[in-house]
C-alpha cells in the first residue's frame, strides 16, 4: 500500500486547530447552497421546509433569522448547516424592491421556488414580485409548487391548476417546472412527496442528499444516517476551502481528519495509526498515492490565471466535497463492522467509497470534475 508520510499520519490521527479552519468553516456558512421561497403566507412554505428537514413548524419558526429588510433566512441544520432557505417578507408591499434580497441569493442561490395553493387564485403580490425579479436578476431555474391539491376535485383542480401555472407564465416566462402536492392527504402523509423531492433535487441537487427516501434495509445503514449530516458538513467545509487557491493542499486533509477522528469515537473505534493503515488498506493499494496526487494537481490548476479560479476551483471544490463524503461514507461503514468485531469487507470499502464519491459531486451541482 502506498504511505502516507509520517507527519500526514500523524495529522490524520491526532487532528490539531488550525486557523485556517475557520476562515474556510466561515466561508462554508457565508456561501450555502440557497432556494429562494417566493409565496403568500399560507400557501405551505412552512410545511415545504418540513418535509426538506424533518424538522417540526415550531423549529423552522425558532430558525428564521433576518437577513435582509425584506427577507429572512433559515439554515439547516442549524448546527451544522448545509442549505439555506430564503423566505420574502415584504411580498405584499406594492412597492416591494428585490435588490437586497436578490443581491443576498447571489451570494450562493441555485434557484427560486414560487408556492401556490390550488384553491387560492388571488396571486397578485407574487406575480408583481415575479416580474421585478425576472427584470432585476438572472436567476434561470424556477420551480413552481402547487400545494393543497386534494383540496380540489377533478376539472376544478385542473383548472386551478391551470390558472396559476398561466399567472406565472406570463410574469416569467414558459422555462420553468412544475409539480403538485398536498403536505396533508388523507393517510397523513404527503402527496407525491417522491416526485417534489425530485424537483427539488433537480433544482439544488444537494437536497436529494438531505432529504432522500431513507428506507434502507440493513442496521448499518441506518446507522450512516445518524452521523450522514455531520459527514456533509465536513465535506461542505472541505469544498469551500478548496475554492480558495492553494488553500485546500492544507485544509481538505485536515477537515477531513477531524472527521475520521470524530467517526470514529461515536463508533466507539479506537482512532490510531493501525487503524487508519488497516482503513486505507481496504479502500485500495493505490487509494492513498492517488489521493495525494489528485489534491496536489487540483491546487496547481487553480494557480492558472482566469480558467484556475472560475472552472478549476469549482472543479476542485466538487471533487473536495466528493472525496470527502466519499470517505466519511467508507469509514461508517468500516468503523461499524469495527465496533461490532466483524470483518470488513474491501469490496464493499470501495464500492461504497466510489457511489458516494459521485453523490458527492453530483450535490454540489458540478458533477464533471
Amino acid at each position: 500500500m502506498a504511505k502516507f508520510s509520517v507527519d500526514k499520519l500523524k495529522a490524520f490521527i491526532n487532528p490539531s486547530k488550525n486557523p485556517d479552519l475557520t476562515s474556510a468553516q466561515a466561508f462554508q456558512r457565508q456561501n450555502l447552497p440557497t432556494l429562494w421561497l417566493l409565496g403568500k403566507t399560507g400557501a405551505g412554505k412552512s410545511s415545504l421546509l418540513q418535509a426538506i428537514t424533518g424538522n417540526s413548524a415550531i423549529e423552522i419558526g425558532n430558525g428564521f433569522q433576518p437577513c435582509t429588510l425584506t427577507a429572512m433566512s433559515y439554515a439547516f441544520p442549524e448546527d451544522l448547516p448545509l442549505i439555506r432557505f430564503l423566505d420574502t417578507r415584504g411580498l405584499g408591499e406594492a412597492d416591494y424592491d428585490p435588490s437586497a434580497d436578490l443581491a443576498e441569493l447571489a451570494k450562493a442561490g441555485h434557484g427560486l421556488v414560487v408556492i401556490m395553493k390550488v384553491d387560492e387564485q388571488e396571486q397578485s403580490a407574487v406575480v408583481a414580485a415575479l416580474k421585478k425579479i425576472r427584470k432585476k436578476s438572472h436567476i434561470k431555474h424556477l420551480l413552481l409548487i402547487h400545494t393543497a391539491v386534494l383540496s380540489l376535485e377533478g376539472t376544478e383542480r385542473e383548472h386551478a391548476i391551470n390558472a396559476n401555472h398561466h399567472k406565472v407564465a406570463e410574469s416569467w416566462g414558459e422555462d420553468f417546472a412544475s409539480v403538485c402536492v398536498d403536505f396533508f392527504d388523507a393517510d397523513g402523509a404527503i402527496y407525491q412527496y417522491e416526485q417534489l423531492l425530485s424537483a427539488l433535487a433537480r433544482l439544488l441537487p444537494m437536497i436529494g442528499l438531505i432529504a432522500e427516501s431513507k428506507g434502507h434495509a440493513t442496521v448499518e445503514e441506518r446507522n450512516f444516517q445518524r452521523v450522514e449530516k455531520e459527514v456533509l458538513w465536513y465535506a461542505g467545509t472541505a469544498s469551500a476551502s478548496d475554492l480558495i487557491p492553494v488553500m485546500g493542499l492544507i485544509s481538505v486533509p485536515m477537515v477531513q481528519a477531524k472527521m475520521l477522528h470524530s467517526l470514529a469515537n461515536q463508533y466507539g473505534v479506537d482512532w490510531n495509526k493501525k487503524t487508519l493503515s488497516e482503513m486505507l488498506g481496504t479502500l485500495g493499494s493505490s487509494f492513498a498515492l492517488q489521493y495525494s496526487l489528485k489534491l496536489a494537481s487540483r491546487q496547481v490548476i487553480k494557480i492558472i490565471p482566469g480558467y484556475g479560479q472560475t472552472v478549476g476551483a469549482v472543479a476542485a471544490a466538487a471533487m473536495s466535497f466528493g472525496t470527502t463524503y466519499g470517505l466519511g461514507r467508507a469509514a461508517s461503514y468500516y468503523f461499524y463492522r469495527k465496533s461490532k468485531g466483524e470483518p470488513v469487507s474491501a469490496e464493499n470499502m470501495q464500492a461504497l467509497y466510489k457511489e458516494a464519491l459521485m453523490k458527492g459531486k453530483q450535490a454540489t451541482g458540478y458533477d464533471k470534475a
